[in-house]
C-alpha cells in the first residue's frame, strides 16, 4: 500500500516568527542610519588630515627651494669675491637646520676660510650636530670637526671626537684611526 501525499499535512516551521530576516546590506544601511553624524565627522576629519599633509609638504618643499636659492646666491657672491655677503648667507643656511644645505654651507664656509673666528665655527658645528640627521652623517660631521680642531691646535678635543667615531663602529672608523695616528 502506498501512502498518499494527502495524508501528510504540510507543516511550515517558522524559526523567526515575528522578526524579519535581515541580510547583510540591510545591516549596513541600519548602521549608517544610526551612526550618520559620527561617520560624517570621521570622514571630514580624514579629509582635513589629507589636506593638512598636502599643505605641510608644499611648505617644506617651498622652504627647501628658498634655501637652495640662497645657497646658489652665496656661491655667486663667493665667486665674485664678496666674502662677507657670502658668509652671512651661509650662516643663515646653517641656522635654518636644513638636512642637506646646512652641512654643505658649513663645509663651504670652512673650506674657503670665510669665518676667521674659530669659536664661531665651533658653534656652527654644534648647530649642525644637533640636527636630526643619520648617525653616519653625524659621524662625518664629527670627523670634520676633529680635523678642524687639529687645525686650530686643540688636539685633545679632536682626538676625543676621533675616539668616539672609532668606538661607534662607524663607516668612518678606518679614516678616524688613520687620522688619530698622526
Amino acid at each position: 500500500m502506498m501512502l498518499k501525499p494527502k495524508c501528510f499535512p504540510k507543516i511550515k516551521i517558522f524559526y523567526m516568527e515575528n522578526e524579519e530576516k535581515i541580510n547583510f546590506i540591510e545591516k549596513i544601511e541600519n548602521f549608517i542610519k544610526k551612526n550618520k553624524n559620527i561617520l560624517i565627522t570621521i570622514f571630514i576629519i580624514i579629509i582635513f588630515c589629507f589636506i593638512a599633509l598636502g599643505f605641510l609638504n608644499y611648505f617644506k618643499k617651498s622652504k627647501n627651494e628658498k634655501i637652495a636659492e640662497k645657497f646658489i646666491q652665496a656661491g655667486v657672491f663667493l665667486s665674485l669675491d664678496k666674502q662677507e655677503e657670502s658668509k652671512k648667507i651661509y650662516k643663515e643656511i646653517i641656522t635654518s637646520k636644513n638636512k642637506f644645505y646646512s652641512i654643505l654651507a658649513l663645509n663651504t664656509l670652512i673650506e674657503n676660510n670665510l669665518e676667521k673666528n674659530n669659536e664661531a665655527v665651533l658653534e656652527l658645528f654644534e648647530t649642525v650636530e644637533k640636527m636630526k640627521i643619520k648617525e653616519e652623517q653625524k659621524n662625518l660631521i664629527k670627523l670634520k670637526k676633529a680635523l678642524f680642531l687639529f687645525k686650530i691646535s686643540k688636539e685633545k678635543e679632536g682626538q676625543k671626537l676621533l675616539n668616539e667615531i672609532i668606538s661607534d663602529n662607524s663607516i668612518w672608523k678606518e679614516t678616524a684611526s688613520e687620522i688619530s695616528k698622526f
